[in-house]
């Protein structure tokens, strides 16, 4: 069960200034815990204690800040099913995806970990000509200096340790803002890292309102400013001056599925599952559109819809659910009107059924209008949209016709056709013989057009929170 109360971090320190934001259970909608909710001279103190924070960050030794990191890879394992609990209560992810997400938790931090220590630079040779003889260059990496993190509810560890985990080996203090929905996982964070040996205002984690966080976005004390969520994020980085931004804001990503898939069909569709309602489809690769050959569609669009059928709904804590609630009953209404909207302009339904509340079951829609908001924007919510296609850049070209590029999925036994969506797709990463969900935590992740900017994996993290420094030496 989770605590009745759970304090914010300021400055590494817990403070239960309150008990003002209910947390609730997202099946039940019962409030499950109540925790302080920071105001505007919270997150201002939290900006001056990080901002004085970077020189002790900066001279905390690489050695140091892997023992910090090692100490919440072994805090975190301990407490994993405390973790998996408290997120299956405030997100509605079921128990298994629970667990699921705390162990790409540890393995974040334990990735961090030995990244703490390579962070290396390089030697530059000068001597270009005889004006440069006996000059020597070397380049190191240093912390950008205090950052801030905003995060969404559907990751509340893994996105937070994507952020987190990186600053600490990279040397830089951090403000965090959890999602108010989902704010427990990195409030236990936060209790970890309080045990740490960490510099005094090394970090803050403040849930605060969407106000009291732009403080966090204009303040030219923070450096770098690191947002997940949704298309804001663009008016956040107009807002944000100087600093450099990083954004990772969603998509609808597409997967493919050649006539000569390179898997057996069977597999490719408990892929495809999982990619499409995987915590009910509320992941920023989500498999939204399917492409399948016509010379195999009908075979791939009876298993799917089948598939999708049988899948469990209910009770996130049973550990036989797949679907569990989505957020909240609004997000529930917004997908169910977009699945109606398609449907009236000619879409067929293969598989669906009726909302309750906040639970959504799991649906495969063919056809659908590609003028649509189901089409053309990111649904976030436990829907497919399949059609066929005849020709393979044909289907490459239905991909990119998109507003968004995160990542995309191919199935496919072909070299070259496996090369040329590598080549043509405009996404930020092409996952090829499984669904663009998938996700290492060590890999690069990101992408382009309404997608975002930058780069999240740890070391790409890193290199965003370093700035390189040059030093020329005469002989």
């Amino acid at each position: 069960m989770l605590k009745k109360s759970y304090p914010y971090y300021l400055a590494n320190q817990p403070v239960a200034a309150n008990k003002d934001l209910d947390v609730l259970d997202k099946y039940s909608g019962e409030r499950a815990t109540r925790v302080a909710f920071a105001d505007a001279t919270a997150v201002r103190k939290a900006i001056v204690a990080a901002h004085k924070a970077r020189p002790a960050m900066a001279a905390f030794a690489p050695d140091r800040r892997r023992d910090v990191l090692e100490h919440c890879v072994r805090r975190f394992t301990e407490r994993q099913e405390e973790l998996a609990l408290a997120l299956c209560i405030e997100a509605g992810k079921p128990i298994k995806d629970s667990r699921g997400e705390v162990a790409r938790l540890i393995d974040t931090f334990r990735i961090a970990a030995g990244e703490a220590t390579r962070i290396g630079g390089q030697i530059v040779d000068l001597e270009i000509g005889p004006r440069t003889r006996g000059y020597r260059g070397m380049v190191k990496r240093v912390p950008v200096g205090a950052c801030a993190f905003i995060t969404p509810f559907n990751f509340p560890l893994n996105l937070v340790a994507h952020k987190v985990a990186p600053a600490i080996a990279a040397g830089c203090p951090f403000v965090l803002k959890p999602s108010p929905k989902t704010p427990v996982g990195a409030l236990i964070i936060g209790e970890v890292l309080a045990e740490t040996d960490l510099p005094k205002g090394a970090f803050s984690v403040l849930p605060c309102s969407n106000e009291d966080a732009g403080l966090l976005v204009e303040d030219e004390r923070i450096a770098l400013l690191s947002f997940t969520g949704g298309l804001i994020g663009w008016d956040l980085k107009a807002r944000a001056g100087r600093k450099k931004v990083t954004l990772e804001l969603g998509g609808n990503a597409a997967c493919i599925v050649d006539d000569d898939p390179g898997a057996d069909l069977d597999a490719v569709v408990e892929r495809l599952v999982f990619g499409a309602y995987y915590q009910s489809g509320q992941s920023c690769i989500s498999v939204q559109r399917i492409y399948a050959h016509a010379a195999i569609y009908e075979r791939l669009k009876k298993k799917l819809a089948a598939a999708a059928a049988k899948l469990k709904m209910g009770d996130p804590r049973d550990e036989k659910v797949f679907v569990g609630p989505m957020i909240d009953e609004d997000a529930a209404k917004r997908v169910e009107k977009w699945i109606a909207a398609a449907v009236k302009g000619g879409a067929a339904p293969l598989v669906s059924g009726k909302r309750k509340g906040n639970m959504l079951p799991a649906a495969l829609i063919e056809n659908v209008p590609r003028d649509s908001d189901l089409y053309r924007k990111e649904a976030f919510g436990p829907v497919a949209c399949i059609e066929p296609f005849d020709d393979f850049d044909e289907a490459l070209r239905r991909v990119n016709d998109s507003d968004f590029g995160l990542q995309a999925g191919v199935f496919t036994g072909r070299l070259a056709h496996a090369m040329r969506a590598w080549d043509a797709l405009e996404v930020g990463g092409v996952i090829v013989g499984d669904v663009p969900s998938f996700r290492v935590d060590n890999m690069p992740y990101g992408g382009v057009k309404q997608s975002g900017s930058g780069r999240e994996g740890v070391r790409y993290a890193i290199e965003d929170m370093t700035e390189p420094r040059l030093l020329v030496i005469k002989q």
